[in-house]
């Protein structure tokens, strides 16, 4: 549910959400009755993932250099099928400033890219992204990242070093779709984000601090990872719920927060799980009620694609979270 972040400011934004919330709301009880289908990109040939080692510390620049490579590939074969601008997204990923654990070209596309020198890092942050979420619109994903990775970098300590991974690893639900409104994506991503946890415990160490931060849809899918994950923070943001009724339901040991900001149209969506025709639809309880029973931070007054924008309230509560400032975190 909800694109990356991205920034968009103004009444046109007001507009759009009060349709959003409407449609939203239509979507979350008549999905499985009233199907509905977005439109299909067509598909653009790119080679086979990068075969790598296992990931450690001393196998991190080999894996950056053999993706790197496969993207650069990825732009070739875009550019002959005449996709200029899914080539012009794989050059960006493939140049030599950029760090990424996977690239996946074919289809929607899979990018796991790291900010900051993972190896040496002592907090880590995983964001999760939610719906619409792609190759085709991973720029705005990344300067998500981005403003974090500024964020913590300003706010850290003096000797404590920070990474941020955009984990693209998933096949993202649409937003106007069926999928949106159901557990079946983030069942699917739940054992990769696994696995991309155990990658980093292996790179950067059993003692560097993880944290999940988790937007809209990607909340389902950390809820859905989150049992016995290793983990030490968990934090939803403008989520439609995990498709658990409590923290405890979660079966994590891991602090779980969660955030809305006082624009977000998703505040609107029923908070509800029916069993329809044989398929669950929606995920439960608001993760900022009290019923919920997370730690409920500010997150200011922006909308569902604000809370990574530079300044706001929501980027400096996120950044104190990873770096483990939990007493400075501010609360509503």
């Amino acid at each position: 549910m909800g694109s990356a972040p991205q920034y968009r400011h103004g009444d046109g934004r007001r507009r759009a959400g009060r349709w959003r919330r409407a449609a939203l709301a239509v979507l979350i009880t008549g999905a499985v009755v009233v199907p509905l289908s977005g439109a299909v990109r067509p598909q653009t040939p790119a080679p086979a993932p990068a075969s790598l080692a296992p990931l450690s510390a001393s196998t991190l620049d080999e894996a950056y250099a053999a993706n790197r490579a496969n993207a650069a590939e990825a732009a070739r074969t875009a550019a002959a099928h005449h996709d200029r601008d899914r080539a012009a997204t794989d050059r960006r990923l493939a140049a030599p400033a950029r760090h990424l654990l996977r690239f996946d070209g074919r289809g929607s596309g899979r990018v796991t890219e790291v900010l900051g020198d993972l190896s040496r890092a002592d907090r880590i942050a995983v964001l999760v992204p939610g719906s619409d979420t792609s190759l085709d619109t991973y720029g705005r994903f990344h300067a998500a990242a981005a403003a974090l990775h500024r964020q913590l970098t300003r706010q850290a300590p003096a000797g404590t070093h920070t990474a941020v991974v955009a984990w693209l690893g998933y096949e993202t639900p649409g937003t106007v779709s069926t999928t949106v409104t159901t557990t079946g994506r983030a069942e699917q991503a739940a054992p990769h984000l696994r696995a991309l946890v155990a990658d980093l415990r292996a790179t950067a160490g059993t003692g560097a601090r993880i944290s999940l931060l988790c937007h809209s849809y990607g909340s389902v899918v950390c809820g859905r990872a989150a049992a016995g994950l290793a983990v030490d923070d968990i934090a939803l943001v403008g989520s439609p719920g995990t498709g658990a009724d409590t923290v405890a339901d979660l079966h994590t040991r891991a602090r779980v927060w969660a955030a809305r900001g006082g624009d977000d149209w998703v505040e609107n969506v029923p908070h509800l799980r029916l069993d329809l025709f044989g398929t669950t639809v929606g995920f439960g309880t608001d993760p900022v009620s009290p019923a919920f029973g997370a730690r409920v931070f500010t997150a200011g007054e922006g909308g569902h694609s604000d809370y990574f924008r530079p300044g706001s309230t929501s980027l400096t509560n996120l950044a104190r979270i990873v770096l483990g400032e939990t007493k400075a975190v501010a609360h509503d």
